[in-house]
């Protein structure tokens, strides 16, 4: 075992100072996945600075109608919030479809960001991986691949992102604020994390001493229905083939206002702005809604073994926009 020191600040701004007071320390939030990585040997941190206990953990009311979650809220409790479960259902489904209830329980809003990737050669320190040693190698590109990304990869990394929470996050439209050693500042959900390029050890845009605080959501259209549906090799307690959050208006028989994003298909939450543009005006029928996927999905670059993700994202994006249109009539 790697002995390493800890530290339970009271105030964000401590956190702050102390991870960038010392390069080899890392925020512990809930430790669902944090824990398991230094099992693994995959991260060594000197030094965990525990933020679960600061006072991140309210679900408040915005002036405008939209809500604030804080960084350390529990799954469990996001999922179950009355105000989440009536105006924002695509998330507690999200959370709900994402892990067991006992790691809800634990689990933080801000660590689910930035929990890292499945990918299996990420998380094997026998084998290399330019995202865990940049240089190493991506041996998943010729390897085991099945599960990888088939949108936005690069020749350095085809890891999807695991989080559910963050793909129905992109769709809403939400926003991220983080405080570092140079104040705060806010960050779309849909720009949090990174595509891989040549860098894929950096997962997000944040800088190594910023501290995700919370969460906004704006307002709920009224008339706009959501919904998450994920796809996975078995019913419960396993990542994303292929994971769709969407929401849907319609008015007339007609598409007024589309958001979709995926998960299982990329390195970030993927938001389908084609897909939308297409979807916007058009007919709301089964042919519209498969057209827009194709749009959005002409983009895809699968490898070896993972083709098949496209067409089951074409499906599902059909078949969960079909069933938010059913709402409408």
């Amino acid at each position: 075992m790697k002995p390493f020191a800890y530290l339970r600040p009271t105030t964000v701004d401590e956190a702050v100072r102390a991870r960038a007071a010392h390069p080899g320390a890392a925020f512990l939030g809930g430790g669902t996945n944090l824990v398991d990585l230094m099992k693994l040997g995959v991260s060594g941190p000197d030094l965990l600075i525990d933020v679960g206990r600061l006072p991140l953990d309210r679900i408040e009311e915005l002036p405008d109608g939209g809500l604030r979650i804080g960084a350390t809220v529990r799954g469990s409790d996001l999922a179950a919030a009355p105000a989440v479960r009536e105006r924002y259902p695509v998330l507690s489904q999200a959370l709900l479809a994402g892990a067991s209830g006992q790691l809800r329980n634990a689990a933080t809003t801000g660590g689910n960001l930035l929990q890292r990737t499945r990918c299996p050669y990420f998380q094997d320190v026998s084998t290399p991986c330019n995202k865990r040693e940049p240089g190493s190698g991506c041996p998943a590109v010729e390897g085991v691949h099945r599960d990888l990304a088939v949108l936005g990869h690069s020749a350095r990394c085809v890891a999807t992102h695991p989080s559910d929470l963050a793909v129905a996050l992109a769709a809403l439209d939400a926003a991220v604020e983080v405080t570092g050693p140079d104040g705060a500042r806010t960050v779309p959900a849909t720009a949090l994390h990174r595509l891989p390029g040549d860098r894929p050890e950096r997962d997000t845009v944040l800088e190594p001493a910023e501290l995700i605080t919370a969460v906004r959501l704006p307002p709920p259209q009224p008339l706009a229905h959501g919904h998450y549906r994920k796809v996975r090799d078995r019913a419960s307690f396993a990542f994303a083939l292929v994971s769709v959050a969407a929401l849907l208006e319609v008015r007339d028989g007609v598409v007024h206002r589309a958001a979709l994003a995926y998960g299982g298909l990329a390195h970030r939450p993927w938001r389908a702005r084609a897909a939308e543009e297409a979807l916007r005006g058009a007919p709301a029928t089964a042919d519209a809604f498969g057209r827009a996927a194709d749009a959005e999905l002409s983009a895809a670059r699968p490898l070896r073994d993972n083709g098949f993700k496209v067409e089951l994202a074409r499906r599902l994006t059909v078949s969960v926009l079909g069933r938010l249109a059913a709402r409408h009539r």
